[in-house]
């Protein structure tokens, strides 16, 4: 198939919007961004092997790959808009691209976000998007504003997507086949098709200091807000929550990949101790559950503490691509 084809097939699949004045077809698009707000944008490219197993199904590799972008743009608590997306394919499959189109699209009908662009080429199987939401002028959430004494949230249950990867690796989940097992098959959903935390980015503006997603680990995320910010921070084990399906493994481990492990695409963020029944309504609102699992320190660095009160020290922070 050639490359315009590929690309009309896409095309096919995109539905005119009045913000769109010019898409898919031009050198650029023409965008009409939303009046008086301020456009955040981001990008990520996930790689065969190294962001998914290579025998994923297309169609979730399709829904991940938006993902992670509509993550980025729920950590800012920008609305998702428009998005890029360019394709390295190392054939050129009309099912192959069907099938991913229908996992894509599924997650940007679902949030609102029109394809406007982007590229293809021949090559190791490789996928960017570049996503772009729009804010208000001075409500988005960032890294840096962190206050002594707020608490620490975590949205979600962190540590399934891990979890679900390690069982992989270990030969003991198929992510291409259904789990017989409710808690593995939950498992397997959380690795493949991570939930953006669209709708409790938006609700938490006026309420988070900070916040950021938590893709390579809560440590090392919940590090990087804390070094924008100029703090330190201590998290207790007690206060992250384990969800059914990690506890049916009855690994000791849980707890590793709770606080080391990566995809969970979850929000950390800091807000006021005296905001904490309005963070928590926020977040029933948005329809996700939240916890608070420490607080903000004067000082650097990250403590842990294990259920008995005493330093806990984890085998790894988070993944780290060059690390």
């Amino acid at each position: 198939m050639p490359e315009f084809a590929l690309i009309d097939r896409l095309r096919r699949r995109v539905r005119g919007r009045e913000d769109v004045p010019l898409g898919i077809g031009d050198d650029a698009a023409l965008l009409q961004p939303p009046a008086g707000e301020q456009l955040a944008i981001t990008a990520d490219t996930l790689n065969a092997g190294v962001h998914f197993p290579v025998e994923t199904a297309p169609a979730d590799i399709g829904w991940k790959t938006l993902a992670v972008n509509l993550s980025d743009l729920a950590a800012m608590g920008a609305q998702p808009r428009w998005c890029t997306l360019s394709l390295s394919l190392p054939q050129d499959e009309a099912a192959w691209l069907d099938a991913f189109a229908d996992g894509f699209f599924a997650l940007a009908d679902a949030h609102g976000v029109a394809l406007v662009g982007g590229d293809t080429t021949r090559g190791p199987l490789s996928l960017s998007v570049t996503a772009i939401g729009s804010v208000p002028p001075g409500a988005a959430l960032r890294r840096d504003g962190a206050r002594i004494g707020d608490d620490i949230w975590i949205t979600g249950t962190p540590g399934e997507a891990a979890a679900a990867l390690a069982l992989w690796q270990q030969g003991e989940l198929d992510v291409t086949t259904p789990a017989a097992e409710a808690a593995r098959e939950h498992l397997r959903q959380r690795l493949l098709r991570p939930t953006p935390r669209v709708d409790a980015g938006l609700r938490l503006r006026g309420l988070a200091h900070a916040c950021v997603d938590v893709s390579d680990g809560l440590l090392a995320d919940l590090g990087h807000l804390c070094a924008r910010s100029g703090v330190g921070a201590r998290i207790t084990l007690e206060g992250l929550p384990l969800s059914p399906a990690l506890r049916a493994l009855g690994d000791r481990r849980a707890r590793e990949w709770q606080v080391g492990g990566g995809d969970d695409y979850e929000l950390c963020f800091t807000a006021a101790a005296a905001d904490r029944e309005a963070v928590q309504r926020a977040l029933e609102f948005a329809g996700t559950q939240g916890h608070v699992i420490g607080r903000v320190l004067a000082g650097e660095g990250i403590q842990v503490l294990d259920e008995e009160g005493c330093a806990w020290h984890p085998p790894r922070s988070g993944y780290q691509h060059f690390g």
